[in-house]
């Protein structure tokens, strides 16, 4: 495979704190973040070590295929590379280079454990793909790999706060963990062929997961829960001390509660998403439509309960705060019902709080924080 779609996870796994550690003077960035009903963008520069925002914009890919808005598409390369030229031109972006995100969901997120020894370092890219085709479905030639060792420091942290049975116990044998990332090799073509025919130049690409790390946590050290609510799929990270411990995919998303309020009431599919966008879960507002999005978010938080379950189970750890991201969480009393759901902190995503913006855009750009994180952590990535 190309050169550009090597390293996907490396720098999405470096240390916050080296967000602004180089200096690209006043270099503008673009963020690109192709979703399955929409895309986002975002234009970043670096000035006297801050970040500032240039433009931002949106679009719609439901009438790129003669469906409603907030319908889930499956275009091709040369209609998704139209509707982000026109995001471009309606956003008044000036640049022609940036990052672009691969879907989570496009992506197999997994962690290995392999024996420590003195020829492990030296061994292991022969050794990881080996291992990894162990938990591939496809022909180890049909997809792209890449991997992260976890530092020694976090697998430290985390042995220090396991619960030890009493009694005498031979010393635990040496691991190497290993964060691995496996992408089959169409998706990247896919994805490099929407560059060609924009014109839009990148050298690499970044899984959507690790750029919304970067823009929605901090240096969070406990257990954070991170719910990206997509159109299609709504996607589950829990990530301690800045390592991705459990990655979960949901096979529902905002389109399943849109589809269910057209069904149950009768309603056309654009009637029910102007409805769910109104009402959400809040029966003071439509008793009727709130009641039947309940029913789909009460089971997203029904299987994150029994992810996170699993995840305390396995590492005897709570988990500490939920951030909530993407389109979808902006459902109306979603926040509200999470806190009850999950009784802990529960927090929207607000990745523009890490960059200068104008005043007046302050209470806009909170607002649409959640639905802009990923394409606002690939701008960052560029400007560290």
């Amino acid at each position: 495979m190309d050169s550009s779609i090597k390293k996907i996870i490396s720098s999405g796994l470096s240390s916050l704190s080296n967000l602004f550690a180089s200096d690209k003077a006043s270099q503008s960035v673009l963020g690109i973040d192709i979703g399955s009903s929409a895309i986002k963008v975002v234009q970043l520069k670096k000035k006297g070590g801050k970040a500032i925002l240039e433009t931002y914009g949106a679009i719609s890919l439901g009438p790129y295929s003669n469906t409603d808005i907030g319908t889930v598409t499956n275009l091709g390369t040369d209609d998704i590379a139209k509707a982000l030229l026109d995001v471009m031109k309606e956003a008044n972006v000036t640049i022609r280079s940036g990052a672009i995100a691969i879907p989570s969901s496009s992506s197999l997120i997994f962690t290995i454990s392999i024996p420590k020894n003195k020829n492990t370092d030296s061994q292991i890219s022969t050794i990881i793909p080996l291992e990894a085709r162990k938990y591939i479905p496809v022909p180890i030639s049909e997809i792209s790999l890449d991997w992260f060792v976890i530092p020694q420091e976090a697998e430290v942290f985390e042995n220090n706060n396991q619960s030890k049975p009493l009694g005498i116990q031979a010393p635990p044998e040496p691991k190497v963990e290993v964060l691995i990332v496996a992408i089959h090799n169409d998706i990247l073509l896919k994805f490099q062929e929407i560059l060609t025919k924009t014109e839009i130049k990148s050298d690499s690409f970044e899984i959507e997961i690790f750029s919304n790390i970067r823009s929605s946590l901090s240096h969070d050290m406990s257990p954070v829960l991170l719910m990206d609510f997509g159109a299609s799929k709504t996607k589950l990270s829990i990530v301690e001390a800045g390592v991705v411990r459990i990655f979960h995919v949901i096979n529902r998303g905002s389109q399943d509660i849109t589809k269910n309020i057209s069904q149950s009431l009768s309603v056309s599919f654009a009637e029910a998403e102007k409805m769910k966008r109104h009402v959400g879960i809040d029966p003071n507002l439509d008793a009727r439509a709130s009641e039947i999005a309940r029913l789909s978010v009460d089971y997203i938080f029904a299987e994150t309960n029994s992810v996170v379950l699993a995840y305390e189970k396995k590492y005897n750890k709570s988990v500490s705060k939920v951030i909530l991201t993407g389109g979808g969480s902006l459902l109306n009393g979603l926040l509200q019902y999470a806190v009850s759901s999950f009784h802990t902190e529960v927090v929207y995503s607000d990745p523009f709080s890490r960059i200068e913006s104008p005043a007046f855009l302050s209470q806009v750009l909170e607002t649409s924080g959640p639905e802009f994180s990923v394409a606002v952590g690939l701008a960052l990535r560029q400007l560290s």
